[in-house]
């Protein structure tokens, strides 16, 4: 396994057949040349609609599995665009920078928008049992990058589970 996917989020996962393509494959990522798309769902309506955080992620002081923006973090970079603006969220298209773990959780929810059934870093449980969620709304969408072997620049691309889909009907259905 190359590129793992917080517990929760559905889509893409990078995985190697052979050892140099493992290898060739964790550069790629370390050199940020693996182009990431996601789709999150989050709680409210970020403003500007899109834009950039840029905000270093360090583990929590206080709970060894969560993280939090911190001045002693790492550098953290995601951009974002509002791709549909419902009542009470707003469906996102994230581009991630950097890779760290729980890096669009972390941001979103230290800028006052969690992703809708983020229980860990702060969402409002109703909207998620309103949507019928029982995990954050995060979806890995597209992954593209240069083959490990072949040298050609591929690109892959996952649908929205039922679970995903479902909650979006009945946001579209309150319009």
């Amino acid at each position: 396994i190359v590129s793992r996917l917080d517990v929760g989020t559905s889509g893409l996962m990078v995985l190697t057949k052979t050892e140099v393509a493992y290898s060739r494959m964790k550069q790629a990522f370390r050199d940020r040349a693996v182009d990431k798309i996601y789709h999150a769902l989050v709680q409210g309506h970020p403003d500007p609609s899109s834009g950039t955080i840029d905000a270093p992620i360090a583990r929590h002081p206080k709970h060894e599995y969560k993280f939090t923006v911190s001045n002693e973090g790492k550098p953290s970079v995601t951009h974002y665009a509002t791709m549909e603006a419902f009542k009470a969220a707003s469906l996102l298209e994230i581009n991630l920078e950097t890779g760290r773990t729980h890096q669009i959780r972390v941001h979103f929810s230290a800028f006052k928008h969690p992703l809708v059934g983020d229980t860990l870093y702060g969402c409002d449980p109703k909207l998620a049992a309103k949507l019928g969620l029982e995990r954050q709304w995060l979806h890995a969408l597209k992954l593209g990058f240069i083959h490990p072997t072949k040298g050609e620049y591929v690109s892959f691309e996952s649908e929205y589970p039922e679970d995903l889909v479902g909650s979006l009907e009945i946001l579209r259905q309150e319009a």
